[in-house]
């Protein structure tokens, strides 16, 4: 678990669960869509305006369709993830506010923090773009949802 700030409160403001690949933040304050979350809440990203105004180009090494070297050097998927999720969240990438609609049918807002993730999908679908025929494609975009 990663500890809460609570700005004096007694209660925490929403619930926050953590892992390699994401924070989500959900509940409480963040259920009413008008509210905006405060900037405090997000753990991994700085907000794009704090971002750096140059980027910074990654290259990214795949093997059989897994990332296995991040700027040349191999490492573990751990690593890479991890690595990611640092170099995104310096340059304000990954972070997510939305309405899910949930398995028993109700919507619920839920906010996300997910550099490395954000990084590797644009990756991934950059890689996609280029080598899958356009049926393909089309076939993958209409059978994603569903699976």
């Amino acid at each position: 678990a990663i500890p809460i700030e609570r700005h004096g409160k007694k209660k925490s403001p929403y619930s926050m669960d953590a892992n390699l690949l994401h924070i989500s933040y959900e509940g409480g304050v963040l259920e009413d869509t008008w509210t905006e979350h405060e900037e405090d809440m997000w753990r991994w990203t700085v907000s794009p305006e704090k971002a750096p105004d140059t980027p910074q180009y990654l290259e990214l090494t795949y093997r059989n369709g897994d990332i296995v070297a991040l700027d040349g050097v191999e490492m573990s998927p751990a690593t890479v993830l991890a690595t990611l999720n640092r170099i995104g969240g310096e340059h304000g990438i990954g972070r997510l506010d939305i309405v899910e609609n949930r398995y028993v049918g109700m919507k619920s807002r839920g906010c996300y923090e997910t550099p490395g993730g954000t990084i590797m999908l644009r990756a991934h679908r950059a890689i996609e773009s280029i080598t899958l025929d356009r049926e393909v494609a089309h076939l993958k975009d209409e059978l994603m949802p569903k699976y």
